[in-house]
């Protein structure tokens, strides 16, 4: 069979299908307005119950002693209520706009090839056209209005939710708990770190001594769960070498002691713990993606996929001997998301 053939008007002539009805709302003016009052009814229902959804979120107490309502839970019983009402408003009132109101046709498609041809395309956007003119959304504003109002409002409860997220994290990212005079500590014992401790060519892995302090009661400052966080921003290596192979970018030159560099252990790609140190290049790998940094050049990136140099934390000695830093990063440690672009 050609598929270009044309296609007779009506292959079959009696199909057996009973003769058209016309509705109510196509003969009777009073039942077309009131079927538009219905419609636009329910699409005020829905906006009404997602400002009542957004009441109810700030309304009922959700923590020790919650408000109920039937015995259960009030807030979650309302949210889920207005929240149903909200959608049924749409979705009903969608509904009875197309069986009330759009236009009453019955439509026979015949098969076809896959492949459209371009006067099977034209009558698509013609119908899609005529679609649109049958719906009579141009001609009834009531409908139109109150369903982009039902709809602009919808998403509202959605927002709200969005405060059980938590709190935004603000500048968090970019700071550490790293401070003035806090002393640089093994990272598994927690014993501070003097510098004739180090030798030329070592690494240490370090935290701050704030992980490991201890209060009155001798219970830890932080807890276990906050120095969790904290690690993965303030974890840092030490790493000492001869002076004479360091060069300082302006500004930097007090920023080590006798040869004695801290920097972040997080890379900065996408946040791998780094601590693969070529003790002859001085050069830092990280093994997850393979970005090399020049410690001997401030961090700077030689190889890989990271954007920008490893950032360097400044030491100095205290009263005891002791390595401490003397202020936090000047830059965020971790991926470089906030300099895209």
């Amino acid at each position: 069979m050609d598929p270009h053939a044309p296609i007779p008007a009506e292959p079959i002539d009696n199909p057996g299908l009973p003769a058209h009805e016309p509705r109510p709302t196509d003969i009777d003016p009073k039942a077309e307005k009131r079927a538009e009052r219905q419609v636009a009814t329910l699409f005020g229902i829905s906006v009404v119950a997602a400002v009542l959804f957004c009441v109810a979120y700030f309304t009922f107490d959700i923590g020790e002693d919650p408000d109920t309502f039937m015995g259960i839970g009030a807030s979650n019983f309302f949210l889920g209520l207005f929240l149903g009402l909200s959608l049924l408003g749409i979705g009903i009132g969608a509904i009875q706009w197309a069986r009330k109101l759009m236009s009453d046709v019955e439509i026979v498609e015949y098969r076809h090839t896959a492949a459209s041809t371009e006067e099977d395309r034209e009558e698509a956007i013609s119908a899609l056209q005529q679609g649109l003119e049958d719906s009579g959304i141009a001609r009834r504003p009531l409908i139109r209005n109150t369903l982009l109002g039902a709809l602009a409002i919808f998403p509202v409860p959605l927002v709200v939710l969005l405060r059980d997220l938590g709190p935004l994290p603000g500048d968090v990212l970019e700071h550490t708990v790293w401070e003035e005079g806090m002393r640089v500590v093994n990272d598994i014992s927690g014993t501070p770190i003097r510098p004739e401790e180090v030798q030329i060519g070592q690494l240490v892995n370090a935290e701050p001594a704030i992980f490991f302090e201890r209060d009155a009661e001798g219970e830890p400052v932080m807890g276990a769960h906050d120095v969790l966080i904290a690690k993965t921003k303030a974890a840092v290596i030490l790493v000492r070498m001869s002076p004479s192979e360091i060069t300082p970018a302006p500004g930097r030159e007090n920023w080590g002691v006798d040869g004695i560099l801290c920097y972040s252990k997080i890379c900065t790609h996408v946040g791998c713990p780094i601590a693969l140190w070529e003790q002859q290049t001085h050069h830092l790998l990280c093994p997850c993606h393979q970005s090399t940094f020049d410690l001997a050049d401030n961090g700077r990136v030689i190889f890989g996929p990271a954007a920008r140099a490893v950032p360097q934390l400044p030491l100095a000695v205290d009263s005891e001997g002791y390595l401490i830093a003397t202020q936090d990063f000047d830059e965020p440690v971790g991926p470089s998301y906030w300099e895209r672009g």
